[in-house]
């Protein structure tokens, strides 16, 4: 009985097997199927919504048309607004002396001479030009764009900048064009308006660039540090008597020696100082130079300020020596006035003004220098020159020699292509030129300077 018994026990287990082997192979057709069946739908649907389509776009010839939806109402829009949701439209195309993203200066004012047109177009406003009227009255003027080379438009908290040649900070403290809304700020130099065509310079964009909206850059609203000045300024006058006006105002003036000596400041604030104080205890022959008491408090603050030598670490030119954490904060004077002083003061991240990556030197060789020198200026009248090669934004070749050293002076090369590449060659377009340079161990050298179609011949 016992051999029969393993027989069979042999027999039961491979039965177990082979159900349990059939019951993974149902599971795996039951899972296919509901694939199969969702699939299905999904082709059905999208099939269903393209017939839709078709119809609507050819209606019969014994129908008439389907009457256009209407437009959504003030309020949907309203709504829509408040939410976020708005559809932008580009008021105009840069047209620029770059062509691509490889060698476009990173910041604006980095390559002073790099010019760009804008055109506005006439889908946007009937006269564009009308829009235009009173800018010219600004010598400098905020673009706002989109980064529409960005490629697969993915982005990160925390992105390596390239002038902090690969440590991660945190993207809102970049102005990495790899962000959640891909938009663009740059401060351009207005050159000049022709109809609806706006001329800029110092510019940092490629050519192509949707422009969003023009906005014209006003120191006093921008610049913290000049208004930190006017509110200095307009505290000064606002907290003195109709009597003292003269004589305050003089030491404003002085206060705002900034560009002078130290020494010839505090020896003609002292000497004004003196004068207004004899004044003010005279037997006061003359009303209008009596001072207050709270008034010869203030004098007493300037002196001390003057005698200490720290009157001018009041002033913007402080810039040049703060830390990479913050300002000094000024000292408080003893009057009380609604000014904005201590808010006025910027600061900005350290490896801002000293980045682990430094300016490079930049040179030309002869072969490079010849080449540079057979280009032509842009004209935009007149008959061609000659056969030679012809700017369409640079002006001259030795412009053309001061972008080229703003573009390579702040390595516009990757963090990859800086720290891991021996290929040491780089290649970029500069209006109508094809540069090629190399890098060496704290210089660029330009090597040769070909115009793009001799270039695009060749290869």
């Amino acid at each position: 009985m016992s051999p029969a018994c393993d027989c069979c026990g042999e027999h039961v287990n491979k039965l177990n097997q082979q159900v349990s082997v059939m019951r993974k192979e149902i599971k795996n057709l039951r899972q296919m199927l509901d694939s199969a069946v969702r699939a299905h739908r999904k082709h059905m649907i999208s099939i269903q919504s393209a017939v839709s389509k078709v119809e609507l776009c050819e209606p019969a010839r014994d129908q008439t048309p389907p009457p256009p939806p209407p437009p959504p109402s003030p309020p949907s829009s309203q709504a829509a607004l408040e939410k976020g949701n708005i559809q932008t439209v580009p008021i105009g195309y840069i047209s620029s002396c770059f062509s691509v993203k490889n060698g476009t200066p990173r910041q604006p004012t980095i390559c002073g001479p790099s010019r760009a047109e804008l055109r506005i177009q006439q889908s946007v406003f009937n006269n564009p030009e009308h829009a235009l009227v009173g800018l010219e009255h600004y010598s400098h003027v905020w673009i706002i764009f989109l980064f529409h080379k960005n490629g697969h438009l993915s982005y990160k908290a925390k992105v390596k900048p390239p002038r902090l040649n690969g440590q991660r900070v945190g993207v809102y403290s970049t102005r990495s064009p790899h962000r959640p809304n891909a938009l663009g700020l740059t401060l351009a130099k207005l050159d000049k308006i022709v109809g609806d065509t706006v001329h800029l310079s110092e510019i940092d964009m490629i050519a192509g660039t949707p422009v969003l909206d023009i906005k014209p850059y006003i120191p006093e609203y921008d610049s913290p540090n000049t208004r930190m000045d006017m509110d200095s300024e307009s505290c000064d006058s606002n907290n003195q008597p109709g009597g003292t006006t003269v004589s305050l105002n003089e030491s404003a003036e002085m206060l705002n020696l900034q560009n002078d000596s130290e020494t010839d400041a505090q020896s003609d604030l002292k000497s004004v100082l003196a004068r207004e104080t004899t004044k003010a205890d005279s037997s006061g022959v003359s009303a209008q130079f009596s001072l207050p008491g709270h008034l010869h408090n203030v004098l007493e603050d300037v002196k001390t300020y003057v005698t200490q030598g720290d009157l001018f670490q009041m002033s913007c030119e402080s810039d040049d020596r703060v830390s990479d954490s913050t300002k000094s904060k000024p000292q408080e004077s003893s009057v009380e006035h609604p000014c904005y002083g201590e808010e006025a003061y910027s600061t900005i991240a350290g490896w801002i003004r000293e980045p682990p990556v430094g300016s490079l030197e930049v040179r030309f060789t002869p072969q490079a220098e010849r080449e540079l020198a057979e280009f032509l200026p842009a004209h935009r009248s007149g008959p061609a020159e000659s056969d030679g090669p012809r700017f369409k934004f640079l002006r001259s070749p030795e412009e053309a020699a001061a972008a080229i050293r703003g573009v390579l002076s702040a390595d516009p090369r990757s963090v990859y292509r800086r720290t891991r590449c021996r290929d040491r060659l780089f290649f970029f377009t500069l209006d109508t030129a094809d540069i090629t340079c190399w890098f060496g161990r704290g210089f660029a050298e330009v090597l040769q300077v070909r115009p793009v179609e001799q270039h695009i011949a060749s290869t």
